[in-house]
């Protein structure tokens, strides 16, 4: 049997049955593409030197990001984490691990990647380039395509974080 091509490849076909099949096909890519994600990042910090989560990893990049310390409470906002339990118990295995340090600045507390958090991030970077970046480039994505799609994926963001507020109010 040949698979239908005009069928949107779904996980919930009950969801597809809707007005927007589309949207449903892009769900389950997004669960998809989410989940190899995360894969990604915990193996990738495997191969750089550290047994992180995909939060821990998160977390070092941005507070590695433009070489400054970061608010806690920024991070939680450009990461858009929404328990700061979970945020916090992150930041305090990174600096266990010595990737991280913290000190208070008045009532904020700041997140500052260590020498040795730097040169994980650099080995995870370098990993990256060589096992992901060249494989993406090969398969013929281009920069601008690849901006478009962060573009749509963070307009869609938006619609997702619109309808939670919503649905919050039903």
């Amino acid at each position: 049997m040949t698979p239908d091509s005009s069928m949107p490849i779904v996980s919930s076909s009950h969801l597809a049955a809707g007005k927007s099949p589309a949207l449903s096909e892009v769900e389950f890519s997004l669960t998809l593409a989410a989940n190899a994600y995360h894969r990604w990042m915990v193996r990738c910090a495997t191969a750089a030197g550290a047994q992180l989560t995909p939060l821990e990893v998160l977390i070092l990049h941005s507070v590695y990001h433009r070489g400054r310390p970061k608010r806690f409470m920024d991070l939680m906002l450009v990461l858009h984490i929404e328990d700061a339990h979970l945020a916090s118990y992150a930041v305090r295995k990174l600096v266990k691990a010595g990737l991280v340090k913290t000190q208070r600045q008045g009532k904020e507390k700041l997140v500052e990647a260590t020498e040795e958090g730097i040169a994980f991030c650099n080995r995870y970077r370098d990993a990256r380039e060589q096992l992901l970046v060249e494989s993406v480039k090969a398969g013929g994505a281009t920069e601008e395509a690849l901006s478009l799609t962060a573009k749509q994926l963070r307009n869609l963001s938006g619609d997702y974080n619109q309808a939670a507020r919503a649905a919050a109010t039903l």
